[in-house]
C-alpha cells in the first residue's frame, strides 16, 4: 500500500482525512483509486493536482512508478501567474 498525504483544501473533500492508503504501482492508478474510494475528491482530481514523490515535484506524473515506501503528497493545482 502506498501512503498518500493530502494537502490543504483536499482534506475536506476526503472526509477530513490527511492520509490515505491505496494499492497502486504508478500515479495514475493511485489517483484512480483515491477518486473511487473518496468520491468527493474525484472532481478535484479531474481538474488536476500536483504530485510530489519522495520530495520531488512531478508536473506530468501519470505513469511515474510508486513504491510501497514512497512518500507521496497531493496538492491542489497551483494556478495563476
Amino acid at each position: 500500500m502506498v501512503k498518500v498525504m493530502l494537502w490543504g483544501s483536499l482534506k475536506p473533500a476526503a472526509e477530513g482525512k490527511a492520509e490515505i492508503h491505496v494499492e497502486a504501482s504508478n500515479v495514475k492508478q493511485m489517483l484512480d483509486a483515491i477518486g473511487k474510494a473518496h468520491p468527493g475528491l474525484a472532481p478535484v482530481l479531474e481538474r488536476g493536482v500536483s504530485v510530489a514523490i519522495d520530495g520531488q515535484m512531478h508536473r506530468v506524473a501519470g505513469y511515474e512508478p510508486l513504491r510501497e515506501d514512497s512518500e507521496v503528497y497531493i496538492f491542489p493545482r497551483l494556478e495563476g501567474g
